[in-house]
């Protein structure tokens, strides 16, 4: 009597107040088997990106602009941390990228859009609500088109700019001048930013994605030496070496797209002219 009302307790879903969660997960030699529960180290970071990510919208509302920008800055640190964590001690998981992305859709994209909007979009009324819209909108849909295509796409690269140094473009701004308020004519600059950074997102620009490189392996002494440097310039200057190196990153994708584009119509113009040459020949002769 009591072990069958314990199998029923066992099994009544009502009972389970809180899910456990189990997902399917392919081992290395192709069989199927069911896990349960969740990796603590690396969501523990990802919740930390989210609670940055909430803390810069609040900041936003609030008129504290610093705050924000650094939040959002922050939240950036700690989404890098999170995936590089889980790969290092091998604890990647579907709910763990599912939870990622959920988490950098609040942080790169629905806080810098509230946020920019608050400091200096605000004055324009409709466009200005328009392209933070559409800065969310471009984020959402850059991290949809992510997931769909992770398995697919090169490693070494990003396709369209990365929702986190995208929305680093408009938290450094906001965080560099915080304490003054844009005329009208800056308002509309920074809108056109936020538009066109939006777009980088959803477009088909190649990114490095510098997941390539090696964590764990000896480097040469110079490779610490030069991160040393960086990292004391930025100490120097947070929000103004950090908006440029954004920046940098930024265009560093339609640069190289521009590049590519110009080697493939150099061989193209050749032939042509080429062909053009024999052509006279033969009408010559």
């Amino acid at each position: 009597m009591n072990k069958e009302s314990g199998e029923e307790q066992q099994e009544n879903p009502l009972l389970n107040i809180v899910d456990e969660h189990e997902e399917e997960v392919v081992t290395p030699s192709g069989q199927k088997e069911r896990h349960k529960g969740v990796y603590l180290l690396p969501n523990i970071f990802t919740t930390a990106a989210l609670f940055a990510g909430f803390y810069a919208i609040i900041s936003g509302m609030k008129g504290n602009f610093e705050a924000a920008g650094m939040a959002i800055i922050v939240a950036q640190l700690m989404d890098g941390f999170d995936g590089r964590i889980a790969r290092l001690t091998n604890t990647t998981s579907a709910f763990g990228v599912q939870y990622d992305s959920l988490s950098d859709m609040v942080s790169f994209g629905l806080a810098p859009s509230l946020v920019i909007f608050s400091w200096g979009l605000e004055p324009l009324g409709k466009f200005g609500w328009a392209a933070a819209f559409l800065f969310a909108a471009c984020a959402a849909l850059r991290l949809a088109r992510f997931n769909t295509q992770v398995e697919t796409v090169d490693k070494r690269y990003f396709v369209g700019l990365a929702s986190p140094p995208a929305a680093a473009i408009l938290a450094t701004t906001v965080w560099l001048w915080h304490d003054s308020v844009p005329p009208y004519e800056v308002s509309v600059l920074v809108a056109v930013i936020t538009v066109l950074v939006g777009l980088l997102m959803v477009s088909n620009v190649r990114y490095t994605s510098f997941k390539g490189l090696n964590l764990r392996g000896r480097v040469p002494f110079v490779v610490m030496l030069a991160a040393l440097l960086i990292f004391i310039v930025i100490v120097i200057d947070p929000p103004t070496v950090l908006l440029l190196m954004a920046c940098i990153y930024c265009l560093s994708g339609p640069v190289m797209w521009l590049v590519a584009y110009r080697k493939s119509i150099v061989p193209e113009v050749a032939s042509s002219v080429s062909s053009g040459e024999h052509t006279d020949d033969k009408k010559s002769s």
